[in-house]
């Protein structure tokens, strides 16, 4: 335990710590100036928290990662009410403007991972909510189309940050064993949520015009941001060691306590420092590159599949504003399956791997190896094989005008192509770059949010001129092309990773 004086003359007026998690085997002594952890079992690390506690914050969380991106899609049924209100008739425009919030997706994390690292989760999750909040009441009050792009995008930037620095908050309070059923309702919101979008956006703006739907985002996110306000805890180990030696210093009255995970920088340096962090990542390291490209592919699909299912539903089934929006529950269900198949194959993964680790511990007495982060690949392949043959469902049945209903199932096997792919993806960044997770799902979502917004403007122009069946047979073609990195992520993933390992970040 810790040993503090409050007397500030006296020999003992400095803190004694034991050395946490990630201590250098076979070190006798320790600097008594250092604040680290009491030991493994500190009420305050993160890791030891009661489970409501932990519970509290992960569902606030996940529930900021399902309103943001819901965000993204509420209004795309009423966009031929919008289009017709303002006076165009551009394609473009009508993709752009539903698109453009997924591009502040992209520009948000640049800032909101490195603010994360150095204030510490709490502050930024309260700053953006509020921010979110503000121009979301600025879409519902735009005056004109260019107007409403830029309160889209701005807000777009605000809502970027539970997804840009929620995986660090689950890093930062779930042990990797116990992580995969946290991430499953972490990485389920910016699937689920663009997908429920439509459904309830139909009939809202069916009944009260296209506004309310901005009315009803910033309603629920008053109430959310209010709830985090008083429920959501700060989780970021080097902004808690920090608290503790500036109450220590001042306890203690020894201006030489520092906490053990100091960076050493000022506030202006590890800002500088930090904000280029993700595209160093993106750039030094080939699995990030990699994973990105890969997830940019999938999640790009979804948005262009986002912005053409209203105007496809529509025109080739004679759909309502109003009934449209149930053309996305197809998505809906699959990526709920998604999480099932995802969740139980990972967590049987995980288990199978943690109970090899322990006995072969046990049998040589060392301590068990961490776990290695390509274990979350499992079910990766799965997800790879999904995702194009939903496309080509979807595609022709659409085109020869099948039943509604197996078009519909085309899009829900897609979705569990997508979230498995998704779901796998972020579980390894998050597994793989523990100490900068924010900054890896930072750097991976400023690739897949520019291909999430711009594959969007040519997806109706393209079906226009190929056609749905061989527009999406072209989509599926390239993520066939794709299949193999899954099985090739699995077999030399780790070789890839150690080779090339960052450090120095």
């Amino acid at each position: 335990m810790a040993a503090e004086s409050k007397e500030p003359d006296a020999s003992e007026d400095t803190l004694t710590v034991q050395l946490g998690e990630g201590a250098s085997d076979g070190e006798d002594r320790v600097d008594p100036n250092v604040v680290d952890w009491d030991g493994d079992g500190d009420p305050e690390n993160p890791y030891n928290w009661p489970a409501w506690r932990t519970r509290m914050n992960l569902i606030l969380i996940s529930s900021m990662t399902f309103l943001t991106p819901l965000a993204s899609s509420i209004f795309a049924p009423g966009v031929p009410q919008l289009m017709r209100e303002f006076g165009s008739s551009s394609l473009e425009i009508a993709a752009f403007v539903v698109s453009v919030y997924v591009l502040g997706f992209a520009a948000g994390p640049l800032v909101m991972a490195p603010l994360s690292e150095l204030y510490g989760r709490l502050p930024v999750y309260h700053a953006c909510n509020v921010g979110f909040i503000a121009f979301v009441v600025g879409c519902a009050l735009a005056p004109n189309l260019n107007a409403l792009i830029v309160f889209r995008f701005f807000s777009g930037v605000f809502g970027s940050c539970p997804i840009t620095i929620g995986g660090g908050s689950i890093a930062d309070m779930v042990p990797q064993e116990r992580r995969a059923t946290a991430i499953a309702f972490f990485a389920i919101g910016p699937l689920l949520g663009p997908v429920v979008g439509p459904i309830a956006g139909g009939f809202l703006s069916g009944a009260k015009g296209w506004r309310w739907t901005f009315w009803l985002l910033a309603i629920v996110g008053g109430a959310l941001g209010l709830a985090a306000l008083v429920g959501m805890s700060e989780t970021y180990p080097p902004t808690l060691l920090e608290r503790r030696a500036a109450r220590l210093r001042k306890e203690t009255g020894n201006s030489q306590l520092r906490s053990k995970l100091e960076h050493g920088l000022t506030s202006s340096e590890h800002f500088k420092h930090s904000i280029v962090r993700p595209l160093k990542m993106l750039v030094l390291s080939p699995i990030m590159i990699i994973m990105a490209l890969y997830i940019a592919i999938t999640y790009g699909y979804l948005y262009l599949m986002f912005t053409s299912i209203t105007q496809v539903f529509q025109e080739f089934y004679g759909f309502s504003t109003s009934v449209v929006g149930l053309a996305f529950i197809g998505l809906g269900v699959g990526s709920l399956l998604g999480v099932v198949v995802y969740t139980v194959t990972s967590n049987k993964s995980i288990q199978k791997k943690t109970a090899e680790a322990d006995a072969e511990a046990a049998a040589t007495g060392a301590k068990p190896t961490p776990l290695k982060p390509e274990y979350r690949l499992s079910s990766l392949p799965l997800g790879a094989i999904l995702l194009p043959a939903g496309l080509f469902i979807y595609g022709w049945t659409v085109e020869y005008r099948v039943h509604w209903i197996v078009p519909i199932i085309g899009m829900g096997i897609t979705g569990v192509g997508t979230i498995i792919i998704f779901m796998g993806i972020l579980a390894y960044l998050i597994d793989a770059f523990v100490p900068y997770s924010a900054s890896a799902i930072a750097a991976n979502a400023v690739v897949r949010s520019v291909a999430s917004a711009v594959l969007p403007l040519a997806g109706l122009r393209m079906y226009e001129r190929l056609g749905v069946g061989w527009g999406n047979s072209l989509l599926g073609f390239i993520a066939v092309l794709f299949a193999p990195v899954a099985f090739l992520l699995i077999r030399y993933g780790e070789r890839l990773r150690t080779r090339f390992e960052l450090k120095n970040l």
